[in-house]
């Protein structure tokens, strides 16, 4: 794909649509003023096409305007803005199609509302400065999008892992080992696999794998445990068998190059999960669990450990099933970062299925809720230093009424000397959900009153708050003073 080249059409085709709309004609007009056919006028206007000289000279007759304006990639101070997001190739990079958009209808739009848009680009594009987004942010962002809009559940991965599992006599019924799994990825796709000490490079230290393409060797850390060499394994087996070629050569990831590197590690970690945690089987133990009136927490434990797989997996693997085997649609998945010693705890991954549901993270520097079970988990796993502390209670969100079910797992981040991460999944209280948890309303079940931030939470007495609510203040005193205004406006009417 030669961007310059799309660039250069464009431009040309917003630079003839504006000049068009100004001088008030439609696309029938100008073809019947020029005897140009109205579907060529429209391919060029939508960037497809570039009239040649004869054809760029006949309009710029008729729309009364210069060639050299015409050809020119200077845009003025409407597009401007637009022009940078068309050179920059940004719309080339995310493949529109996955959210139902043309790149076509894209401009369109852009171009029939100039001004406003622009305004809004340029609004996007502050905020993302302001707050320091990276490239890979917004990439990730896009995909997390997505996911939600398919309530992060892919029923095409699902089933190419039922053909890999009847394709290499794989039971789905059982654990999958990592002796399988290296067998497959040996014999099959003829990988090399070492061990190695990847602490003894300093740079190399929060890597797990490195994959090299011209040998096919898979490099893995020494430090690995069994579900990490597990999920490892399964995703490379997941970019040979969905033949991906496109794709990262490190875990954890340290770059992407462009969002079809990030589509494709989705789908290589999703084929994994799937791989690991096979749904029929998942989905039985959950009604196991579901179906006993008093659980206790080592129950849980146990589930997820009946599995080789991380606390994190097994809760991604919940975001994909409550939603499609459920009906449990209403949903987050939080990853939270601590390290020992700070106060500050950290959201590094969200997913909202269905609604925007709370909690999530903010980039303001506030204060999350002490009261979050996510929060608590951490606490008590450095507290009893615990390998795996988990903890479950009802969280009662005070300003909006909300009540969620949250499952929270807290354990030693892999990748990040003396940090400890809890993983969590909350899911929206509702009758239809109370008939599936009949454990719900059992007394071991602690409800709590919960914020978002300290600084906009208006819980009283909270002995846990780590902020004044400045934020919440400072917004009502703006209503007060909104409303003393609205008195004096009606008084002097």
């Amino acid at each position: 794909m030669d961007i310059e080249k799309d660039y250069i059409k464009l431009i040309f085709g917003l630079k003839l649509k504006q000049v068009r709309t100004q001088k008030n004609l439609s696309l029938f007009g100008l073809a019947k003023l020029t005897n140009l056919s109205k579907s060529y006028l429209n391919e060029i206007e939508k960037g497809k096409k570039y009239p040649k000289t004869d054809k760029i000279l006949l309009l710029c007759e008729h729309l009364e305007t210069s060639y050299d304006q015409m050809v020119s990639l200077k845009l003025d101070n409407n597009l401007a803005p637009i022009g940078e997001i068309l050179k920059s190739g940004i719309l080339k990079e995310i493949p529109l199609e996955l959210f139902g958009i043309q790149e076509a209808d894209l401009i369109d739009i852009i171009a029939n509302a100039p001004a406003k848009v622009n305004a809004f680009i340029s609004t996007i594009i502050e905020i993302a400065q302001h707050y320091n987004l990276s490239r890979e942010s917004f990439f990730l962002a896009a995909l997390r999008s997505y996911q939600e809009a398919h309530n992060n559940y892919f029923e095409d991965l699902e089933e190419k892992v039922i053909s890999f599992s009847k394709s290499f006599q794989i039971n789905l019924d059982s654990k999958v080992t990592i002796e399988e799994l290296e067998a497959i990825l040996k014999e099959e796709y003829d990988y090399k696999i070492k061990e190695i000490v990847f602490s003894e490079q300093e740079a190399l230290g929060d890597l797990r794998s490195i994959y090299v393409p011209k040998s096919k060797t898979l490099l893995l850390s020494t430090e690995l445990d069994n579900p990490q060499k597990a999920f490892i394994l399964a995703k490379e087996i997941a970019y040979n068998y969905l033949k991906i070629s496109d794709r990262l050569l490190t875990f954890s990831w340290i770059k992407f190059e462009n969002f079809d590197q990030v589509l494709h590690n989705f789908y290589a970690s999703y084929f994994a999960g799937a791989l690991l945690l096979p749904r029929q089987l998942v989905a039985s133990k959950i009604n196991d669990f579901l179906n006993n009136e008093k659980p206790n927490p080592e129950e849980f434990v146990s589930l997820i450990e009946s599995f080789e797989v991380s606390p994190e997996s097994f809760y991604q693997r919940l975001t994909n099933l409550l939603p499609k085997d459920f009906h449990l649609k209403n949903l987050f998945f939080l990853r939270m970062s601590h390290k020992i010693g700070s106060d500050k705890y950290q959201i590094k991954k969200e997913l909202h299925i269905t609604n925007q549901q709370e909690p999530h993270a903010n980039e303001t520097d506030e204060h999350y809720c002490r009261r979050w079970v996510s929060v608590k988990t951490i606490d008590e796993a450095i507290k009893q230093n615990k390998p795996h502390f988990f903890d479950a209670q009802i969280s009662s969100y005070a300003h909006s009424g909300n009540e969620y079910l949250v499952f929270s797992s807290a354990t030693k981040d892999p990748f990040i000397e003396q940090n400890i991460r809890s993983i969590s999944v909350g899911i929206l209280i509702t009758p239809a959900m109370k008939k599936k948890f009949k454990f719900i309303e059992g007394k071991p079940l602690v409800k709590r009153i919960v914020g978002v931030t300290c600084e906009t939470c208006d819980v009283k007495d909270c002995f846990e708050r780590a902020a004044p609510p400045i934020a919440l203040e400072k917004k009502r005193r703006h209503e007060n003073t909104d409303a003393v205004v609205q008195q004096f406006i009606n008084q002097y009417s």
